[in-house]
């Protein structure tokens, strides 16, 4: 089972406006609303694809009744610590561009941390990867994910921003992975290649880095993955598809070149989906096909992708 981490869950609508002006009445063409948050993301996607998941984090108040029920109707086993305080939403405008308002979250007392600790022990028992993903809201600590981290007996991948992130590699993860601009907060380094290698603290760092695919030093050397040319669409839950992908690729365990593959291609099949956290996996063999590993020296690493074994 891979277990994912959600503190600030969400629900999520996702409004398709093709010709959005600022300034103005704009009509909505269509309307996605979904259980989101980063891990919910991954715990979605993993699930549309078969693997076994269970999504923990926070849910307060309606909104946090909402994703409870939203994931239900999904299938996706679903164990949240519930808070006082209202979770928040997320809206994302899909136009030419797209543009993302994220509320902050509710205020999370010392108790309810301690609930969701004792109940994230329980569930980490049974799993083989856990995901930490996403904000912490109000009140959670900051060094949450190493907490966390440190608890669980399975290997961990955080995909976290500033604080969360620097203090959470005190808690050795398997793999970190920052986008690009998450990676140059938390180093310095505007380079990605330069990057990867002064973040410390994890076994691997992926750093996803939009249409260009991902850059990644592992314990194998550092790798490039990317599709032969960018996909068009929303690019707003690739990142957690891109995790989606390691987590599965490192439950199956899968050797390097095809977990960064596989991952490459579900981030690519998520960006051609209208709503984050969905993946139409018919799309995949196509994806898995247009994506080429290479060495960070630019040497073909890998072979043709494998079936699951």
């Amino acid at each position: 089972m891979i277990l994912t981490v959600t503190l600030n869950a969400a629900l999520d609508d996702t409004y398709e406006v093709p010709d959005a002006r600022t300034g103005e009445v704009n009509r909505v063409a269509a309307v996605h609303r979904r259980p989101g948050g980063k891990g919910v993301n991954v715990a979605r996607i993993l699930h549309g694809l078969g693997h076994e998941v269970a999504a923990a984090g926070l849910a307060g108040g309606t909104t946090g009744a909402g994703i409870e029920a939203g994931l239900a109707s999904l299938g996706v086993p679903a164990a949240f610590t519930r808070t006082a305080g209202e979770s928040r939403r997320t809206v994302t405008v899909v136009a030419a561009e797209v543009t993302v308002f994220n509320e902050p979250g509710p205020a999370v007392t010392a108790a309810e941390w301690d609930a969701f600790a004792r109940d994230y022990g329980r569930l980490a028992r049974d799993a083989e990867v856990v995901v930490l993903s996403g904000s912490l809201p109000p009140g959670v600590p900051p060094d949450a994910y190493a907490r966390l981290a440190r608890l669980a007996d399975a290997p961990v991948i955080l995909d976290a921003d500033g604080e969360a992130l620097r203090l959470g590699l005190a808690g050795r993860p398997e793999i970190v992975k920052p986008n690009a601009a998450e990676l140059a907060r938390a180093t310095g380094a505007a380079d990605p290649a330069a990057g990867i290698r002064a973040l410390r603290g994890a076994g691997a760092v992926v750093a996803s880095l939009g249409a260009d695919g991902v850059l990644a030093a592992t314990p194998d050397g550092v790798l490039r993955a990317a599709l032969d040319r960018p996909e068009p669409g929303n690019p707003t839950g690739a990142g957690d598809a891109l995790a989606a992908g390691l987590a599965a690729g490192l439950a199956d365990g899968l050797p390097w070149p095809e977990r960064l593959r596989r991952a490459v291609a579900l981030a690519a099949g998520a960006v051609r989906s209208p709503v984050a956290g969905e993946v139409d996996a018919a799309t995949l063999p196509a994806l898995l096909a247009r994506v080429t590993v290479r060495s960070g020296e630019g040497r073909a690493e890998g072979g043709p992708c494998r079936s699951r074994p």
